[in-house]
């Protein structure tokens, strides 16, 4: 329901926006998932996008929920079907954003949280480019970042020199996002998202119902 004012029209927050895609990368430790958790948890507006996968379901997960959990072969039915916006194999699972339902949300006036890495930040932007904000963290230095890895003990030392490996490969990408945050701090690098997030949505060209708020002024 819109909110109005005494004399009975929409006050300009209430007015419909298109909703946005609000991406989030970052190399394996660089804090994008605690990040994300924290704009879910502090901005009801935005709500995380769930992607398809063929990753095993973890003690937990919900399916529909973390994600659609589908088979290899249903998966690639769904390419095929060019059922995503989006898709990716990343260490031997494959991860796609369906289409049908951020579309639809988009024109409710959505917001769109996603945790993808810079192949499927590309295809996004491609294919929808104006609802497409990018915002790419990065550690304050490659010794800390592997210090955060090391620290989760949860990996084999193989598996962490694969996954700096695969850091430096993405931060080589940072030039293709929309905003570049250091996180050296958690809670200053929350802020500053947030910022982004906020200013994003305050675009003229995303403020859809501006246009009859404005002509409605125009003819007091």
């Amino acid at each position: 329901m819109k909110r109005m004012d005494d004399t009975g029209k929409p006050t300009v927050d209430a007015l419909h926006r298109r909703g946005l895609m609000f991406i989030l990368s970052s190399p394996s430790g660089a804090g994008k998932t605690t990040i994300a958790r924290m704009l879910l948890q502090h901005d009801p507006a935005i709500r995380m996008s769930i992607s398809a996968t063929t990753r095993p379901m973890r003690p937990g997960e919900v399916d529909g929920q973390d994600y659609i959990f589908v088979d290899q072969a249903e998966f690639n039915r769904m390419v095929a079907d060019e059922q995503f916006l989006e898709w990716a194999t990343v260490f031997g699972n494959s991860y796609g954003t369906p289409k049908a339902q951020v579309k639809a949300g988009l024109r409710e006036g959505q917001d769109f949280l996603f945790d993808i890495d810079w192949q499927g930040t590309q295809q996004l932007y491609q294919k929808l480019e104006t609802d497409v904000v990018r915002v790419f963290l990065l550690p304050p230095s490659i010794d800390e970042l592997r210090r955060r890895l090391t620290g989760r003990g949860t990996d084999a030392p193989e598996v962490i020199q694969a996954r700096m490996d695969r850091a430096r490969a993405e931060i080589s990408h940072w030039d293709g996002y929309d905003y570049v945050v250091v996180n050296d701090d958690i809670d200053r690098c929350f802020a500053k998202v947030s910022q982004i997030l906020a200013a994003e949505r305050m675009k003229r060209a995303r403020q859809t119902g501006l246009i009859g708020f404005v002509r409605g002024l125009m003819a007091d």
